[in-house]
């Protein structure tokens, strides 16, 4: 007996699909990526001081985020036009000398005085906090361009923690539906770079692909196995510091000689896109030993 299987066209419609981004939620990512370098820090002999130092910055921005008024929401119009010109509705450019951003800046440097931190740290911030205005223009505007230079990392730290607090509660206002694809390895709300990208579970779908904006923290769906530098899945292959199955990878191009790291929080749900960047700082040097270049963009990281 022959058995003929025909597809039902009823189902076609519940195949699920991943949604396009996951906008974030100020008032709780901040404290989670906190808690999370606290626990990198007790488990990193190395690491330690840097993870702790950054761990209470990143809670001096949970404290202010949950003391500001509402942001003004980007507008309807720029909304409308970003959608239909594939573009990010948050405009980077405009940013670098918006007033709001560096008032907010403002309040950063003078509640991040009461932290312990080392002299190289606590000169930067004096830096920045008597720098002028376009001196911080130029700080802001690098972040902003995804570019740092290295020699100069300490102060734009400082700068980095304001500018992801502002993105972040700008890119909360926006609707994730109304959002586009622009292209890969590019944020759909701010069109800034990826951090890393991350192996999780949405709904029913595990093992899904997505990728953390370094400024704006909206996390993107993105194809697996793709480079997030130039798009090509050619030559894709992974490397870590330890096993094959260590749930932080270097996904490494071929093809544009650059590289991102990937997590895997199908095997450890506590992973966390920033801070585990930072504590797996022996895979960067790993990498840099190989002679590739970094893709990932994290101020947290600039400098090393």
């Amino acid at each position: 007996m022959t058995t003929t299987i025909q597809p039902d066209p009823t189902v076609i419609g519940g195949v699920p699909q991943a949604p396009l981004a996951f906008l974030p939620n100020p008032a709780r990512l901040f404290a989670t990526r906190a808690r999370r370098f606290d626990f990198l820090s007790q488990h990193s002999q190395n690491l330690a001081p840097y993870l702790k130092f950054l761990g209470e910055l990143v809670a001096l921005q949970d404290r202010i985020a949950r003391d500001l008024p509402q942001v003004t929401p980007v507008p309807r119009d720029r909304i409308d036009l970003a959608r239909e010109s594939r573009m990010p509705p948050i405009d980077r450019a405009k940013l670098a000398t918006d007033p709001d951003l560096h008032i907010l800046l403002d309040r950063f440097l003078s509640e991040a005085q009461s932290i312990e931190m080392p002299e190289e740290a606590r000169l930067a911030l004096s830096a920045v906090t008597s720098a002028g205005v376009a001196d911080r223009h130029w700080l802001v505007g690098n972040i902003l361009s995804d570019t740092i230079p290295d020699d100069s990392a300490a102060p734009h730290l400082f700068a980095s923690l304001a500018v992801q607090l502002h993105l972040a509660r700008l890119a909360a206002t926006l609707d994730a539906d109304a959002l586009v694809p622009i292209r890969t390895g590019v944020c759909p709300s701010c069109g800034g770079r990826a951090a890393t990208s991350s192996l999780t579970t949405v709904g029913q779908l595990e093992g899904v692909r997505y990728a953390t904006c370094a400024c704006c923290q909206t996390r993107w769906n993105e194809v697996r196995v793709t480079c997030l530098c130039c798009g090509s899945n050619e030559d894709v292959s992974y490397r870590s510091v330890e096993t094959a199955e260590a749930t932080v990878r270097a996904e490494e191009c071929g093809k544009c000689g650059h590289w991102v790291k990937i997590l895997t929080q199908t095997a450890n749900h506590s992973l966390e896109p920033i801070a585990d960047d930072v504590g797996s700082l022996g895979l960067d040097l790993l990498m840099k030993d190989k002679g590739v270049t970094r893709g990932g963009f994290n101020p947290f990281l600039a400098g090393f």
